[in-house]
């Protein structure tokens, strides 16, 4: 469907339900039934206006339309144009039905609104326009009843994990049939115009693909007995202050307790899963982090107890961003767990068995803001609150402290948690697998049959052949009651499993009687999914289980193939990689995070354009960015997002971004309107150089997951040459938008800032660009190849200086820390290809992209296997499985070894300068930005190339450049007009 605006005003109203303006993770139904009119021409256009804070689905009879909107600052919402004339009934009833997601809390793709819901639905008929609904007080509404708010988060990046009871659905809840009497009347709670939605904005990209995935096979199956108890504890909610309406880092001094109660004695075995552990207690006997057993995130405690009530206690310091806390318990007893504070519940919310105790100090943290006094002090409060906390070995302590004591609510900390049993196992036994269980990876309509066990519960994992990010949905049937644990995983290898610590990718669900289907709207990335049956005293049933892979409606236009499988192969997985991290915007990745990371975001689009070819999402970005203005005129590394945090070099990129957007698609004018914006946050990096010319400054000084000297205050080396480079790129934005008098000021401080970078932080000694310059002075004794490339890429080094460190590209010094992420490896590369070394470029290539082949991955890495920074565990190969920054190869092998690049703006130029290296042969497509594309296919003999093809459009002038004796055929392809 194509992108619509709304051309006339709105007459609905802003509705919601309930008591509350933001509830925390409130699914809300709403409907609303009218009669279409007899005589509404079966031609005529019939839109739906929709928008939802924070998110929805949409059902017009029965039928599900779509869901949006994409995200968005919540002073300037987009709102949905559905053309559904085809679904209406005329001369009859019709009913239009909303599931409406609300958050609650922020993330790092929402920022906290309230509660709202917007539709209207316009009809044309002949020259008339007639409003058919809009929302108002005679709209119907009912708090989904299946669907259980006290869940963890699924990552502090994102929303809500999903727990849903099959039992309290109504399937038919969308149909016109069903009948709301018992629902309540929607509340008005204001007009378009309202705050915080106070402008409204059209959808600005397509809507996102929707394309049923099944599994392949079953791979493993197994008995499992989980830990006895298992809990979340939302530690940042209730630690934070004042409340849900960013999501800021935290630092804090506070503690958690519950009572375990043995009827006999047992050994007692505790895990913790939390970050900014301290110390613990159980029972009479404390400990230290470093007296837990095992590694984190699975480190624990045993201890042999008597009968009778045990106090658990731990304390927890963060820094916190919005991980769930997670305990489990096992003993070879009956054990339970309740409140220190029972007897003090009273008739109220229901309460956990956990109890918090403080924060006796906490505070907000800032990248860019200098909080020396307050980190200071919360290090000194840690020792003092770990030194009273520990004398604490009884409950009676425990309410004699003086620290604040209040018991936890459920919605916040409970035993519902489905992601701490899938590690948490007493045992664990391994089965062959049935062919009846393998029925689920097939298109049949026989179901598969999940085996049962009578000590234990039934454990299986489907592997769906590659990587994939979309909506999870199923079929069941079973007897009422049963418990379905669904847990999606991106890794694993013959019986280890690469846990998705810091991410609750789990959806539980609870069966009623019979059959029954459940289509989540949560979106989840993931490979392989990990099914567990609880409590089922019948066989399960399963049919058609698959994830409705969802992303931005991309042509897999760009294709690549060489002499070389491999390469090949590498490059179907840079492609694979892309699509996934295409949603609304630009994603890191599909699973732990779901964000858009300012700076990743530079190369995937050039990825993007060299695959699929799309243009306006990268638009979409690039505008987005200078919302965060609100936040930081530095501008947010992540947007739109409620964590106010600033990696200066994500900045640059947007800047590096933006120039090549407006090149790539010859749009002058969007150039023209993103030059303010660049130049307003240029002033204020500008005014962060100090007496030297030199950028010194606090932030996330980030670059690349690597031991490079980097620190979070002073003189960065890599940051000073990305603003010298981001200052030159608003000079030739400038000139693009045709107002190079606006570029004048950049252009002095970029020489400035040139000239105090060679002055300053060359070393003659190392012959070498040191990371950086301490607070106070301090030379750092760091050197990383991630500096000497940044520096060459921005063409820092001159003359002698830039002949030492090319040579380095290829010999790296003895002693400098080597590129960490294929991230830094797309910087490296364009160092390489500026000198046309496109071998060393390919066997790089094969060596780190290789390696992820040889260890089953379909899509890229976000870390190179020889590195162990950012990772839950030292062991795993990476963390995310699949990160668009590191698809690197499906722009290289394109526009280098296939040799296709622009040389004027929009493409109306275009250079084929292929570079064979080692191969025989290479062929493939290159989308271009407006229409058509451009295919390539050449031969090489003896190390050069002798004859290439191409295939272009008759107006695109081609500036090919081949050796001599190189036989060159060129088709020509017809265009249709700009309008067609």
């Amino acid at each position: 469907m194509s992108i619509i605006a709304k051309s006339t005003p709105w007459k609905g109203n802003w509705i919601w339900g309930g008591s509350e303006q933001s509830p925390r993770n409130e699914w809300r139904w709403f409907r609303s039934s009218f009669v279409c009119p007899r005589d509404l021409e079966i031609s005529a256009k019939a839109v739906l206006w929709i928008t939802a804070d924070s998110r929805y689905e949409l059902y017009v009879n029965g039928t599900r339309v779509g869901r949006g909107p994409v995200r968005y600052y919540s002073t300037d919402i987009f709102y949905d144009g559905h053309e559904i004339g085809y679904l209406l009934r005329r001369g009859e009833v019709n009913t239009i039905a909303v599931q409406a997601m609300h958050f609650g809390v922020s993330n790092f793709a929402y920022l906290r609104g309230r509660g709202g819901l917007l539709a209207q639905l316009d009809a044309i008929s002949g020259d008339q326009e007639i409003t058919l609904a809009k929302t108002g007080a005679d709209w119907k509404t009912f708090v989904h009843a299946g669907q259980d708010p006290a869940i963890s988060r699924m990552s502090c990046q994102t929303a809500f994990a999903e727990r849903i009871d099959g039992r309290q659905l109504a399937e038919d809840w969308t149909s016109t049939d069903y009948s709301d009497a018992d629902w309540q009347q929607a509340t008005v709670i204001g007009p378009v115009g309202m705050e915080p939605w106070v402008r409204l904005h059209p959808r600005d990209i397509p809507y996102l693909t929707e394309e049923p995935v099944l599994p392949t096979r079953v791979i493993s199956l197994n008995r499992v007995v989980p830990y006895r108890l298992t809990a979340f504890i939302d530690a940042y909610h209730l630690m934070k202050t004042p409340g849900e309406e960013n999501a800021n880092q935290i630092r804090f001094c506070g503690a958690f307790a519950t009572v375990l109660r043995l009827r006999e004695e047992a050994e007692v075995k505790v895990v913790l899963h939390v970050g900014g552990l301290g110390i613990v207690r159980l029972g009479e006997r404390l400990y230290t982090e470093e007296q837990l057993e095992g590694e984190p995130p699975l480190a624990h405690i045993r201890a042999q107890l008597p009968a009778g009530d045990h106090l658990l206690l731990y304390t927890v310091y963060g820094p916190e961003h919005g991980h769930s806390n997670r305990v489990g318990v096992d003993a070879d007893q009956e054990i339970e767990w309740i409140s220190p504070l029972e007897a003090e519940v009273g008739y109220g919310e229901p309460m956990s068995p956990f109890v918090r105790i403080g924060p006796s100090f906490t505070y907000t943290c800032i990248d860019y803001v200098d909080q020396y006094e307050l980190f200071s002090s919360w290090e000194t409060e840690k020792i003092r609150f770990a030194d009273r906390i520990s004398s604490l070995s009884s409950i009676d302590d425990l309410r004699e402290s003086g620290y604040p004591l209040e018991s936890v609510p459920h919605g916040l900390a409970n035993g519902e948690d489905s992601f701490m049993p899938q590690f948490a196992k007493r045992e664990s036994e391994a089965y062959s697998v049935p062919a009846n269980l393998q029925r689920i990876a097939v298109a049949s309509t026989d179901p598969g049959v999940v085996p049962l066990f009578d000590d234990g519960d039934t454990e299986f994992m489907l592997d769906f052949g590659k990587e994939w990010s979309g909506f999870l949905e199923f079929e069941l049937e079973a007897e009422a009651g049963v418990t379905v644990d669904w847990y999606g995983i991106e890794y694993r290898k013959d019986t280890y499993v690469q846990h998705t610590f810091g991410l609750d990718n789990t959806l539980r669900y609870v069966t009623r009687e019979g059959i029954q289907r459940y289509a989540s709207p949560v979106r989840r990335g993931l490979r392989y999914l990990i099914v567990t049956v609880r409590g089922a005293n019948k066989p399960v049933l399963v049919r058609d289980v698959r994830l409705v892979q969802s992303n931005y409606p991309a042509p897999e236009i760009g294709v690549f193939q060489c002499s070389d499988d491999r390469l090949g192969r590498v490059w179907d997985l840079s492609k694979h990689t892309t699509k996934l991290c295409m949603e609304d915007t630009f994603v890191d990745c599909p699973a732990y995070e779901q964000t858009f990371w300012v700076g990743d975001s530079r190369n995937e689009a050039l990825v993007n354009y060299y695959t699929f070819g799309g243009t306006d999402i990268v638009e979409r970005c690039l505008r987005l960015v200078p919302g965060s203005e609100f936040q930081t005129p530095l501008y947010g590394d992540q947007v739109p997002s409620a964590w106010t945090s600033v990696i200066p070099n994500w900045t640059f990129f947007w800047i590096v971004a933006c120039r090549e957007y407006a090149e790539h698609t010859g749009n002058r004018s969007f150039a023209a309107e993103m030059l303010p914006p660049i130049l307003s946050t240029l002033r204020q990096y500008l005014t962060l150089l100090n007496s030297d010319d030199l950028l010194d400054m606090k932030g996330w000084n980030l670059l690349d997951w690597a031991p490079i000297d980097q620190p979070d205050d002073g003189i960065v080396t890599h940051q000073n040459v990305m603003l010298k480079k981001a200052l030159e790129e608003a000079v030739a934005i400038a000139e693009f938008a045709g107002t190079p008098e606006r570029g004048k000021e950049c252009a002095e401080f970029a020489v400035r800032m040139k000239s105090a970078i060679n002055r300053h932080l060359w070393s003659d000694e190392r012959k070498a660009y040191l990371d950086c310059i301490h607070p106070g002075g301090r030379r750092s004794s760091v050197f990383s190849m991630q500096t000497q490339v940044m520096a060459l890429l921005a063409d820092v080094a001159e003359g002698e200086r830039y002949a030492t460190l090319n040579a380095y590209l290829t010999a790296t010094p003895e002693g400098f820390v080597p590129i960490g992420s294929p991230f830094m490896s797309f910087f490296y590369y364009e160092t390489l290809m500026k000198n046309g070394n496109v071998q060393w470029m390919l066997d790089d290539i094969r060596d780190n992209y290789g390696f992820m082949l040889d260890n089953d991955a379909t899509t890229c890495w976000e870390m190179y296997g020889h590195t162990t920074m950012n990772r839950a565990n030292e062991n795993d190969l990476t963390r995310s499985h699949c990160h668009a920054w590191s698809a690197a190869p499906g722009y290289f092998l394109g526009a280098y070894v296939l040799g296709v690049r622009p040389a004027a703006p929009g493409w109306a130029k275009v250079v084929i300068e292929p570079s064979n290296g080692d191969l025989r042969w290479a062929k493939g497509t290159v989308p271009l930005p407006l229409s058509g594309c451009i295919d390539v296919a050449w031969e090489a003999e003896k190390g050069e190339i002798s004859s290439l093809v191409v295939t272009a459009p008759e107006h695109t002038e081609l500036d090919i450049r081949v050796p001599a004796a190189c036989t060159v055929n060129i088709r020509r392809v017809k265009q249709l007009p700009e309008s067609g």
